[in-house]
């Protein structure tokens, strides 16, 4: 299946590339934003990072046939300014965050975010870290998983769904994603079981930020990327959550302003280190969202006739070939509709920002920029 990026033409239109810059795509995924940018580049470079080794050889092989003008940083975009600065990079001209988890690892059932596919609770973006979902859910204490539940998952029932999990444990570890599911399940209402969405969306959401540190490491790395970022370079950040977005609106709405005493004749001969450039984040169009679906269709019609040939071949093999054929066709139209959704709905976000050197602009440069 082809890597759909999101909101690619509004992420390159906002990072304003030029094209013997230094950019930064600091989650590299299928490498759909980074192909854009590396296309842009001539004397320019590009600096990728992401922590999955699956993730990186797909794009490696995707940016290869561009350009070799690009690097590779297997690390957490926590390590983003250390990383850089080890390489000799001290400032770039725009970096891109698109936030989340790929596609990649939702789209393999051993992974352990999904709760669609049932498998071993891990939900570890780096296969190298030691904290997984499952040590979460059978040792923390009740208080602890409410907490995380409540705080990364905004679920209203999480103390309930918490005590339910303490006490399914107590009787046997809960090591899979069905098994979790269930558990959850057990703690709702029937009325919020019969409502659209899985019930146990908020939950897993939850567990992943915790186990991946997501929002803290997002903040911590974000602030680097202000102090990274050249004047007139650009930051572009991607997000779908309200939590992520309020980290995102937060950092900039507070580097954009000056602060000033209130009722004070204070004269301020400084700017402020950024400026938004778009004041609300900018959403998906329609056309983009329409073509997305059309990619779904063609994507499952395409699946359907390679699978008939198949039925004609042979008997009873080749039916059950087909059986599990067809069950994955269902399995990859679940998982694009939700991505569909997610891209259609008002909380997927693009903000994006120039910076301003302190004292480079004049005060009438500035009422004529604005």
């Amino acid at each position: 299946m082809k890597h759909i990026s999101v909101l690619l033409n509004e992420c390159i239109d906002g990072l304003n590339i030029k094209e013997d810059g230094i950019y930064v795509d600091a989650t590299l995924g299928g490498g759909g934003h980074s192909s854009e940018i590396l296309k842009r580049l001539t004397t320019g470079h590009l600096y990728c990072f992401d922590q999955d080794d699956y993730a990186i050889n797909k794009a490696k092989e995707r940016l290869s046939a561009i350009g070799s003008n690009f690097t590779i940083i297997k690390s957490n975009f926590v390590n983003l300014k250390e990383e850089l600065n080890n390489l000799g990079v001290y400032k770039i001209d725009g970096i891109i965050y698109d936030l989340g988890v790929s596609s990649f690892q939702f789209d393999d059932p051993e992974r352990g975010f999904s709760y669609k596919y049932d498998a071993y609770l891990d939900m570890r973006m780096d296969q190298g870290a030691t904290l997984t979902a499952f040590d979460i859910v059978n040792t923390y204490s009740l208080d602890e998983i409410s907490k995380i539940i409540t705080k990364y998952g905004e679920d209203p029932f999480a103390y309930k769904i918490a005590k339910k999990i303490v006490e399914a444990r107590s009787i046997k570890p809960i090591n899979t994603t069905f098994e979790l599911v269930d558990i959850i399940k057990s703690a709702l209402p029937q009325k919020v079981l019969n409502k659209k969405g899985h019930p146990a969306k908020q939950t897993f959401q939850a567990l992943r930020i915790a186990v991946n540190d997501e929002l803290q490491v997002f903040e911590k790395s974000l602030l680097q990327a202000i102090d990274l970022t050249n004047i007139e370079g650009r930051i572009v950040v991607i997000t779908f959550h309200s939590l992520e977005d309020r980290i995102c609106k937060h950092t900039f709405k507070e580097y954009s302003e000056i602060k000033v005493p209130k009722n004070l004749p204070v004269v301020i001969n400084e700017l402020a280190p950024l400026k938004l450039v778009n004041r609300q984040p900018i959403l998906p169009t329609e056309e983009e969202l329409n073509n997305k679906k059309m990619q779904v269709r063609n994507y499952l019609e395409a699946m359907q006739m390679r699978a008939y040939p198949l039925r004609f071949e042979q008997d009873k093999p080749l039916c059950r070939c087909m059986a599990v054929f067809v069950n994955n066709a269902k399995k990859v139209k679940t998982l694009l509709r939700c991505r569909v959704r997610t891209v259609s709905t008002k909380r997927s976000a693009l903000h994006t920002l120039p910076l301003l050197g302190g004292k480079v602009w004049a005060p009438a440069a500035r009422a004529v920029d604005d």
